[in-house]
């Protein structure tokens, strides 16, 4: 698929269209009802509400006609069986992490993020127009799935610890809770990593079955507590600089919708990708004041655990790219994509950033 197809349909233009034929789909367009399986819980209602958003904007951009009705993880299916349940025609689409199923095949990892990989925007950048999507698309075919960008979560947080972590040996035999490649990053440096669901780390965390947890930022993690049983707040959260979200689509259920029914579908899933990390870089900071004022204690990883990971992190897709031709496909160019959005975001953003952050205004 060329760069001109997303964005071009999912801005300005895109919404005037599908504003204007609103009122004559509602007397011309089909019904069409369909079941969104999310892979969160209603509890994280920035994660969560995305997936809300997509319906509301869906049947207001098709005069009520397209209705999408979302279900948190565990009503439908178990948050980390999105894929199968769309693949299988169980529900219509879901919204989802597609590192989630690394276990399938590690090229998911590119629609998500990888350690030390791409930020939000260079994400999105490499998604739109860098050749991303049309990488992503031919990949999801195989799973008979249409996927679409459903939101950002910025650079997260690098977990929630029990104990300090003052040097590269105190990782050594650490339990903690990391999924996907952060979890194989995290076990190349001595850590034991642990898969757990949502509901179940902090019970692990306050009996010390693990030692350590990463989830997302501040804002989710004061609402699951963590700081209560973890004082120890790391950032930052090197394996997922600018972690994607998706809505999958079953392509079957796709190649039936109306051409103006698509069009609505890939608004509306725009519009959730920008408003999540819009929303949260306005509560983030909120949040991670109130972390601070309940005693929290922050502490940026040592610069020798941080030059540990990235290494190991680039010799483990070096290797996956030697065994695995899905995922050598799209390393290769996202390993370009990633060396000239690095060169420019060093030149212009990181200097203006840093030079503000070091010379704050009274």
């Amino acid at each position: 698929m060329e760069r001109r197809s997303f964005l071009k349909k999912a801005g300005a233009a895109g919404l005037a269209t599908a504003a204007v034929a609103a009122p004559a789909l509602a007397n011309d367009g089909p019904t069409v009802r369909w079941r969104l399986a999310s892979s969160f819980p209603k509890s994280l209602d920035t994660i969560y509400g995305a997936a809300e958003q997509l319906g509301k904007r869906v049947a207001e951009l098709t005069g009520g006609k397209f209705q999408i009705r979302s279900f948190p993880g565990g009503e439908i299916v178990p948050g980390t069986q999105v894929l199968d349940a769309v693949q299988n025609g169980t529900v219509e689409c879901g919204h989802t992490a597609s590192y989630y199923y690394v276990g399938k095949n590690k090229a998911f990892a590119f629609d998500t993020s990888l350690p030390f990989g791409l930020t939000s925007r260079q994400q999105n950048a490499w998604l739109y127009y860098g050749g991303g999507m049309a990488l992503m698309r031919e990949f999801f075919a195989k799973y008979n799935v249409v996927n679409f960008p459903g939101g950002n979560t910025g650079t997260q947080m690098g977990g929630w610890f029990r104990k300090e972590v003052k040097t590269l040996a105190d990782l050594k035999g650490l339990k903690m809770r990391i999924p996907g490649f952060g979890g194989e990053i995290m076990a190349a440096l001595g850590a034991v990593p642990q898969t757990l669901a949502g509901g179940d780390i902090y019970p692990a965390l306050e009996k010390g079955t693990i030692d350590a947890t990463e989830w997302v930022g501040p804002y989710d993690d004061e609402k699951l507590g963590f700081y209560k049983v973890a004082k120890h707040y790391y950032y930052p959260g090197f394996w997922e600089p600018g972690p994607n979200l998706s809505f999958y689509v079953s392509k079957k259920e796709w190649d039936k919708l109306p051409p103006a029914y698509k069009a609505a579908f890939e608004v509306a899933a725009a519009e959730a990708n920008i408003s999540m990390q819009a929303e949260y870089d306005a509560k983030n900071p909120v949040a991670l004041v109130s972390l601070l004022q309940k005693g929290t204690k922050l502490h940026q990883y040592p610069a020798d655990i941080m030059k540990a990971a990235q290494k190991a992190a680039f010799a483990l897709y070096e290797k996956e790219a030697t065994t695995n031709p899905d995922f050598k496909k799209i390393y290769t160019e996202w390993k370009k994509f990633r060396t000239l959005q690095h060169g420019w975001f060093n030149l212009a953003e990181n200097k203006m950033e840093n030079f503000m952050y070091a010379n704050k205004v009274k």
